[in-house]
């Protein structure tokens, strides 16, 4: 598979994840690597803006996650498939075909969930992690609480057992991943008609996959964290997160949240909406730039 639009003027190539798993990725740039990985429901070609202004000083490659895009949509056949600990091995191996056994890693909203469990569960690896408006899977849960969580309704949703989810989704998947598109920006400009197309028409071709990544979310991810919230385990590198200010509508703190996860960390909230890299590229390629300094 080859996505309909990609980066200009970045390579597209095709390597090897995990368990067999191929990922499709854009790579463009020279210098130390950085990896970002998008969310949903999206493509790596949310990173466009970023991706070509980061290109300048860094070498820069963008994977479509497995299950999204033009990668690979393995059959849940397990909760494994699509726990984030595998999504997080497949970016491992996806760098080490590339030649790079240590690199920089940003994540929005899905994608950050994987970055998180990468930075985790491979911290010789990963020198540096950005998170984009997301929380830790734990705390994602604990807050959602009282008529404020209804924000979060496609969480439970794909959360339920396989069948019903995939079978709304897929009957009204314009009008389900259009949603989102539209909700979650603050300015819809951001997204041009060939872009919000190309979201829409690979996210229909995914329902299964996508839903699998979300229902992991209420399973297989929960209990990888806690056991590492269990053990103590914090995240060794440098970490930036950038974060709507969510906290003041469902009452948590989010920087005391990251900070018992992320001794070393810089936390800031945004006014631009939840698609930040898109509708505030130059904002958050100053952070990511910012973070591969520390």
């Amino acid at each position: 598979m080859r996505p309909t639009l990609t980066i200009p003027g970045f390579d597209h190539v095709r390597l090897p994840g995990a368990d067999g798993v191929t990922l499709s990725a854009a790579v463009g740039g020279t210098g130390s690597p950085v990896v970002l990985l998008h969310g949903f429901p999206q493509t790596h070609l949310m990173w466009r803006q970023v991706a070509e202004r980061l290109a300048a000083r860094q070498t820069v490659i963008c994977p479509d996650l497995r299950g999204y895009g033009a990668s690979d949509r393995p059959r849940a056949t397990s909760p494994d498939v699509y726990a984030k600990r595998t999504m997080a091995a497949d970016i491992v191996a996806l760098a080490a075909a590339l030649g790079h056994e240590r690199f920089a890693l940003v994540g929005h909203d899905r994608g950050a969930l994987v970055a998180f469990r990468a930075g985790l569960d491979h911290p010789e690896t990963i020198t540096h992690l950005g998170i984009l408006d997301v929380l830790p899977t734990l705390d994602m849960w604990t807050v959602l609480h009282g008529v404020a969580g209804a924000v979060g309704f496609h969480l439970s949703l794909m959360a339920q057992p396989e069948g019903l989810p995939e079978t709304m989704i897929a009957n009204s998947a314009d009008a389900f991943f259009g949603f989102f598109l539209d909700a979650w920006a603050n300015d819809p400009g951001a997204i041009p008609a060939d872009v919000r197309a190309e979201y829409l028409r690979a996210s229909a071709a995914a329902v299964p996959s996508i839903v699998a990544d979300y229902r992991a979310s209420a399973g297989i991810d929960v209990t990888h964290d806690q056991a590492d919230l269990d053990a103590g385990s914090q995240l060794a590198m440098p970490v930036s997160v950038v974060q709507q200010d969510w906290g003041a509508q469902l009452g948590f703190d989010a920087a005391a949240l990251w900070r018992a996860w992320a001794p070393d960390l810089d936390h800031r909230l945004t006014r631009t909406g939840h698609f930040m890299a898109e509708e505030a590229p130059d904002e958050i390629t100053e952070v990511i730039r910012g973070l591969l300094t520390r």
